[in-house]
């Protein structure tokens, strides 16, 4: 069930590829050694993982290949402070910064130059099958159950997210667990998290 569209979609952050002239004195110009340097999160699928796994995984791959270079990662989970220890950090005795660009970045991202975007997403809705939700399909469908029934749904939401305006608008901020996007254990990525909580009928 579509919660609300994005309006924004995620693009790449890139350093200058290509640019000798912004080069740092003494530093190779990135791409010069036609190696891509890439840096993802290790653990954050479907977007991208150490395995190789995610979709930004093959974007990755796919520009490496159109441009004829080698990939190379570096992994480092994309939690606070994330475009200061790749973006902007430099590999140990070296001029040269860790990666040429990240993936996954919002449109119009201030840290860095970057992309158009390349995809846009929605929020859905997702529930165990025979739970008495199969039927809902749209957000007036949510509000049409019995009062009963609507009065104990657990929701889990993720902070920050659209639908807490239409939850608060609609008298079910209440029902609400709430669940922080980025966690500070770099092992748990948000899927995982709501997977748990809705396989043992917390949410």
């Amino acid at each position: 069930m579509r919660w609300r569209q994005l309006a924004a979609g995620a693009a790449c952050a890139l350093a200058c590829l290509g640019s000798p002239a912004l080069a740092q004195e003494g530093a190779p110009a990135p791409g010069q050694d036609k190696v891509l340097r890439v840096c993802q999160d290790p653990n954050n699928l479907p977007l991208s993982n150490r395995a190789g796994a995610g979709f930004e995984n093959r974007i990755a791959a796919l520009l490496a290949q159109e441009l004829g270079w080698k990939l190379e990662h570096t992994w480092f989970p994309q939690r606070i402070g994330f475009i200061r220890n790749t973006l902007r950090a430099k590999e140990e005795n070296t001029d040269r910064y860790k990666c040429d660009l990240v993936t996954g970045v919002p449109k119009g991202f201030e840290l860095a130059a970057t992309t158009r975007p390349y995809y846009r997403s929605t929020y859905a809705m997702a529930y165990v099958k025979g739970k008495g939700l199969d039927r809902v399909r749209t957000l007036d469908d949510l509000l049409a159950l019995d009062p009963a029934q609507r009065k104990r749904l657990r929701l889990g939401v993720f902070t920050g997210s659209p639908v807490t305006e239409w939850l608060l608008q609609h008298g079910l901020m209440e029902q609400v667990e709430w669940y922080q996007s980025q966690t500070g254990d770099a092992a748990q990525y948000p899927g995982e998290i709501v997977e748990k909580d809705l396989a043992s009928g917390k949410i």
